[in-house]
């Protein structure tokens, strides 16, 4: 399904992307790819989540394309990338390091930053060649490693064997979404946002995610409930910073806690108070600063060095 269906306005409309191209996962599989900005500027690589696309970044693409190059692509599945072959850990980094070699140079690398699946990506890609040779520093939103069903808390009961199982059929049913009515938002909002989450922001997650086709929904909703991570989280060796909300349902804060305790060389840790699931579209200033401020540390800034030490 096209992003086409997903069209929020203001900050949130899909910006138009410089260059689009395919990149071909491991299997063959094609992905949408989109590119912003400069082509000499540094390198910002976006993995949004399950049942989002490309447009979940709109806010940090429109802030970062005037002085960076965003790249950012559709999981299978999701937005302009049809679905394909079997969904697992594995798929994911495929196709990330897919992604990777299409866009960058060799010796190139780049700020890489996951929301939610796309998180989960970063990790799932940690010890791969191409991800080592790429990526300069990482960026984990709204994500986990493992246990993501028992500790989600869509439902309002005590944890346990009941809430896990009720979760687990909630997050893989395969009800048609439908229209994005006031209902429709309500739901949404009280699932994956904070409760004082601005009505455009509710609006665009809203058409975001019900243009995620139903079996793509399904068919990575079973990959996530029975996700296990927490190995290949040691293998994310580059400087990371993570980011949580308060209200986040979905993963919530322990989970964040938990990465930074086991990351190799977490350099910072944010719980946003109020902020739920979505955290790149309910708080995309701080989201955006942060990329931002990664890029500064360990993109600009070396390169900025080793000119001046060549100079002398």
């Amino acid at each position: 399904m096209s992003r086409d269906s997903a069209r929020p306005g203001g900050v949130y409309a899909p910006p138009v992307a410089d260059r689009e191209l395919t990149a071909l996962s491991a299997d063959g599989a094609p992905l949408h790819v989109e590119v912003h900005g400069p082509a000499d500027a540094p390198a910002v690589v976006l993995a949004h989540g399950w049942t989002c696309s490309t447009a979940f970044w709109a806010a940090q693409i429109r802030a970062l394309a005037g002085e960076c190059r965003v790249i950012a692509y559709d999981q299978r599945g999701h937005g302009r990338t049809a679905a394909a072959g079997v969904c697992s850990t594995d798929v994911l980094a495929d196709d990330l390091e897919a992604v990777l070699a299409a866009t960058l140079a060799p010796g190139e690398r780049a700020v890489v930053a996951g929301h939610s699946m796309g998180g989960m990506t970063l990790m799932a890609a940690a010890a791969r060649p191409g991800f080592r040779a790429h990526a300069a520093a990482a960026l984990l939103c709204s994500t986990g490693s493992s246990h993501l069903v028992a500790e989600a808390r869509v439902v309002p009961l005590r944890a346990g064997a009941a809430r896990t199982w009720l979760t687990r059929q909630i997050l893989g049913s395969g009800a048609p979404l439908g229209p994005v009515t006031p209902l429709a938002k309500k739901v949404l909002r009280y699932a994956t946002m904070g409760r004082g989450a601005a009505p455009e922001r509710v609006e665009a997650c809203a058409r975001i995610v019900h243009a995620c086709p139903r079996g793509a929904r399904q068919d990575w909703s079973r990959v996530l409930a029975d996700l296990e991570l927490d190995v290949l989280v040691g293998e994310l060796r580059v400087p990371a910073a993570v980011v949580a909300g308060t209200e986040d349902r979905l993963t919530p804060p322990v989970h964040a806690r938990r990465l930074a305790a086991a990351l190799p060389d977490c350099r910072s840790l944010d719980i946003l108070t109020g902020v739920g699931h979505m955290t790149p579209i309910e708080a995309p200033e701080f989201i955006t600063e942060k990329i931002h401020e990664l890029v500064r540390t360990h993109l600009v800034a070396p390169a900025a060095v080793d000119a001046e030490e060549s100079a002398a």
